[in-house]
C-alpha cells in the first residue's frame, strides 16, 4: 500500500491538497471531513472529547443524542496515530465507494448505518467509547473480502491476500499490547454485513425463499441519495 498513491498522488508540482480533496467521493468526503473538524474543534479547545465519548446513561437517560454520531468521528488529538486513522478511513471508505459501491450512493450509506446501528448496540457491553476505528476496520473487512486476489505487503516482510488485512492488523495491536476489542468489533460487525449482502442473497435464491435481500434500502434513502426511481408497472391490455 502506498501512501501517496491512496491520496492520489503529489506529481511534480507537488501536492495539490484541495483537487486531492474534492476527488474524493461525496459520502467518504463528508466523513473525512466531519472526522477532521471534530478533532480540529478538540485541539482549539471549541469542544471537549468528553462530550463527544459514547455513554449509554448520558445518551439515553439524559438525551445528549448528539453522541451517537460524535462517537464515531473523533479518532484522537492531531498525531501520528490520528494520520494513521485518516489514511485508512480514505483509502477503504473512498475504495468501497468507488468500487462495489460505485453508482449506488443509497447502498453506502446503508453499509454504514447498519454498521453504526450495530456497533451501537454493542457498545453498552464493551468499554469502547470512540467507534470511529471501529466502523473503519469494518471497511477494511468488506474491502478485503470483495477483493480476495489482491495482494498485499506487511512491512515488506511478507506478502498475503486482502482478505486477512484486518486479521494482519489485530495480531499486529495484540503484538503492541494494544486491546484488540475495538478491531475485533469491527471484523465482527463488518462479517455480518458481508454476509448479509453477499452471501445471503445467493443462498436464499438457491433455497427459493421470498426474501432475498435484507439490507436494500429503504426508498427514502434512495430519494436522498438522488437515485430514487419511480417503479414500472407493465399494464397487460
Amino acid at each position: 500500500m502506498d501512501l501517496g498513491a491512496a491520496m492520489g498522488g503529489a506529481g511534480d508540482a507537488g501536492f495539490d491538497f484541495m483537487s486531492w480533496y474534492m476527488d474524493i467521493p461525496v459520502i467518504s468526503r463528508l466523513y473525512f471531513t466531519g472526522a477532521f473538524l471534530t478533532t480540529a474543534g478538540c485541539a482549539l479547545d471549541l469542544i471537549s472529547p468528553f462530550s463527544l465519548y459514547f455513554n449509554y446513561d448520558l445518551i439515553f437517560h439524559q438525551g445528549q443524542l448528539w453522541r451517537l454520531i460524535t462517537t464515531y468521528l473523533f479518532f484522537g488529538m492531531f498525531s501520528i496515530d490520528f494520520l494513521f486513522h485518516m489514511y485508512f478511513l480514505v483509502r477503504y471508505c473512498r475504495s468501497l465507494e468507488e468500487g462495489d459501491f460505485r453508482g449506488r450512493p443509497a447502498h453506502f450509506v446503508m453499509m454504514i448505518l447498519f454498521g453504526v446501528a450495530f456497533m451501537t448496540a454493542v457498545a453498552p457491553f464493551v468499554s469502547v467509547h470512540f467507534l470511529g476505528s471501529s466502523l473503519s476496520f469494518m471497511m477494511v473487512y468488506v474491502w478485503g473480502r470483495r477483493n480476495e486476489d489482491m495482494r498485499m505487503s506487511f512491512l515488506g516482510v511478507f506478502t498475503f491476500n486482502a482478505p486477512y488485512l484486518p486479521w494482519v492488523m489485530l495480531a499486529f495491536s495484540m503484538l503492541l499490547g494494544h486491546s484488540v476489542t475495538i478491531d475485533a468489533i469491527g471484523i465482527l460487525v463488518g462479517h455480518t454485513y458481508y454476509f448479509l449482502e453477499y452471501v445471503f442473497p445467493t443462498v436464499a435464491e438457491i433455497r427459493g425463499w421470498k426474501r432475498k435481500r435484507i439490507l436494500d434500502p429503504p426508498r427514502a434513502l434512495h430519494w436522498i441519495c438522488g437515485t430514487y426511481q419511480e417503479p414500472v408497472h407493465l399494464h397487460q391490455d
